[in-house]
């Protein structure tokens, strides 16, 4: 049987998602969960990378098992796993469902405080600095991005994506004064590696002025890199959601 299951964690001690060698990772924790207590090896498929100290407020990850699943499994799981890691559904699924390839759309928000409050120090980027960016300028440079497809200017140097297309639905600065935060909320089909921090470094350096939006156009326009590339610190990016095609 396949199973997909529905998680989220916080990614500030771990690695990624993927596995790698003599590294913590999203991935390995699970497996070595999953392994421990079905009694058997498991090995699973996530619906896309989450780079070092990103989060998920919502992740699916595929796994087959031929073990009859008991219905206490998910608290099982999650008395063994750390508290930055839970288990919300195991679900079945048809034998060729793919938590990564059947993904039609998925939604990151990048948080950004102008506050510093100690026990948020992981979950956002708290910016200290004098100069505030300029919301209209911020909201402008987010809102440029709906006119591409083509998004060369922010994929990571080392990525192997075989396409820059990204079907961007929603590009969006959502300000919230009382709370002094300000929310990037993006949605797509798929998103490139380091793409969303890549936006986040942009649409400041337009606020602030060191970049303007005519530069970022011609880069978009002729799919070159920005002549000031800046990424923003991962504590801030939470994946949100994920959507497929059937229902789960």
């Amino acid at each position: 049987m396949r199973y997909f299951a529905e998680l989220s964690y916080q990614g500030t001690h771990y690695f990624g998602w993927q596995k790698q060698p003599g590294q913590i990772s999203v991935q390995a924790t699970l497996e070595q969960a999953f392994s421990t207590i079905l009694r058997t090896p498991v090995a699973m498929t996530g619906c896309g990378r989450t780079d070092t100290g990103v989060h998920a407020r919502q992740y699916f990850a595929h796994f087959d098992s031929d073990n009859v699943l008991l219905p206490a499994l998910e608290r099982r799981l999650n008395q063994y796993l750390p508290r930055d890691i839970a288990i919300h559904r195991i679900i079945p699924v048809h034998p060729e469902a793919h938590a990564r390839f059947d993904a039609f759309q998925r939604s990151y928000e990048y948080h950004l405080s102008f506050r510093k409050i100690p026990f948020e120090q992981e979950t956002c980027y708290w910016y200290g600095h004098t100069a505030l960016p300029d919301r209209d300028r911020v909201q402008a440079a987010a809102a440029l991005l709906m006119n591409y497809r083509e998004f060369f200017p922010f994929c990571k140097s080392e990525a192997s994506a075989k396409t820059m297309h990204c079907d961007l639905t929603r590009a969006e600065w959502v300000f919230d004064d009382d709370a002094g935060r300000w929310v990037l909320h993006l949605t797509a089909n798929r998103f490139l590696r380091g793409m969303v921090r890549l936006i986040v470094g942009m649409c400041l350096n337009v606020g602030l002025g060191k970049s303007s939006l005519d530069e970022v156009r011609y880069a978009l326009d002729t799919q070159t890199l920005l002549k000031k590339s800046q990424s923003a610190p991962p504590q801030g990016l939470f994946l949100t959601e994920v959507l497929y095609p059937y229902s789960l």
